[in-house]
């Protein structure tokens, strides 16, 4: 499992220790994995997509038998989930995907109690790796513009990329995964991720929890504790991890 997979189902699995009652929803659970984890473990979780085209993870959770109960469909923005029905709400490497930021907020906020949580990791526009179609800096240029294509292809001659397989040309490749990223990304600033957060929900600093963590599941980074706890102890290694690893969110439900 990856690192942020088991960053979030500690938080999970400590709010279980806390009120082992509580609910926990993996917003954006594709193929429902951290789901099952979860449930296997005792949790009290479910999860929630849109299953988008392209993918077969709606197929995958019908055929474990979740669709329709622990993993439900959101249909036209809602969730199927009552008001107030989740004491946390986690989230990984979704918020990239979403068209509009309001509406979704809106909804989870609905569906968290009072006291809720939401925990989210994701890019912003600052991250210098796209993770999606593995080509650096591919999501700076406007979408649709012949300098990124070029761009693009010329990192792919150059041997980067994911999924080099499903296509029979460099071009072809290069066409299919930059119509891909225009049709389920959508990259913004820090800043108005912030704005829109802000609007539904209290933040609350944690990057440095993420890093931290991040650092201490690889094994061998011992000898750079002098470094490291010089780069969390100032915004410097926050910046850095920003550009490198993305955003981490954790926000409090505000009242409506």
């Amino acid at each position: 499992m990856q690192t942020n997979y088991r960053y979030l189902l500690e938080h999970a699995a400590a709010i279980h220790r806390q009120n082992p009652e509580a609910r926990i929803l993996d917003f954006g659970c594709g193929a429902a994995h951290l789901v099952m984890c979860g449930r296997t473990r005792g949790l009290n979780m479910y999860g929630a997509d849109v299953f988008y085209g392209g993918n077969t993870t709606k197929k995958a959770v019908a055929d474990a038998g979740l669709l329709g109960t622990a993993v439900r469909e959101i249909r036209n923005g809602k969730l199927d989930f009552e008001d107030g029905f989740f004491d946390l709400v986690i989230s990984n490497q979704v918020f990239e995907h979403v068209e509009e930021l309001d509406p979704v907020l809106r909804e989870l906020r609905r569906v968290l109690k009072p006291s809720g949580t939401l925990v989210a990791l994701f890019p912003s526009l600052e991250v210098l790796r796209e993770g999606h179609i593995g080509i650096p800096l591919a999501h700076r240029f406007r979408k649709g513009s012949r300098l990124r294509y070029l761009y693009v292809l010329a990192m792919r001659s150059l041997g980067l990329g994911f999924y080099k397989e499903q296509a029979a040309s460099r071009s072809e490749w290069t066409r299919q995964k930059l119509d891909w990223m225009d049709a389920y990304t959508h990259y913004r600033s820090r800043a108005e991720i912030t704005r829109s957060f802000e609007r539904y929900f209290a933040l609350e600093p944690f990057e440095r929890d993420h890093i931290s963590y991040r650092l201490a599941d690889h094994p061998g980074m011992n000898c750079l504790a002098p470094l490291v706890e010089w780069l969390l102890s100032s915004a410097v290694g926050c910046v850095m991890f920003r550009r490198l690893g993305g955003l981490v969110i954790r926000a409090r439900r505000m009242p409506a």
